[in-house]
This record gives structure tokens, C-alpha cells and sequence, in this order.
């Protein structure tokens, strides 16, 4: 799974945080910073993280597959 975080929309409520911890957390200037390729056992977490954003700035999608070389 991907996650994805418009840092124009996010204005640091932390909901995310308190939903998914293990996905979310704020550094030490308080900004948001968040695992972009986490577990898929996550994803519970992950979508409820993305539900509970107060503006929608999370977004949850499938894994990109591998790349060819």
C-alpha cells in the first residue's frame, strides 16, 4: 500500500497520529512525517487515518507494482 500526504492541505491536527502511530508522527518542528509504503497490515489503520483527516490531506492507494528492468 501507498500513502500519500498533501502537505498543502495538512495542517498538523494529528488525528493521523492518534489513528495509526505506527504510521504517523511529528518531528521535532512539529511537522507531520509518515511511512509511505507501510505494512499492509496497516491498512485498517491506514484508511482510518485517512477517514478521520479533518481535510482530507491523507490518501490511501494499492501498492505500485514492481518495475520491470
Amino acid at each position: 500500500m501507498q500513502i500519500t500526504v498533501d502537505m498543502t492541505l495538512c495542517e498538523s491536527h494529528g488525528q493521523c497520529v492518534f489513528a495509526a502511530p505506527e504510521i504517523f508522527s511529528f518531528d521535532d518542528d512539529d511537522r507531520l512525517v509518515h511511512e509511505a509504503s507501510p505494512p499492509d497490515a496497516l491498512r485498517d489503520k491506514a484508511e482510518k487515518s485517512a477517514a478521520v483527516c479533518p481535510v482530507r490531506a491523507i490518501t490511501v492507494s494499492p501498492a505500485s507494482p514492481p518495475t520491470a528492468s
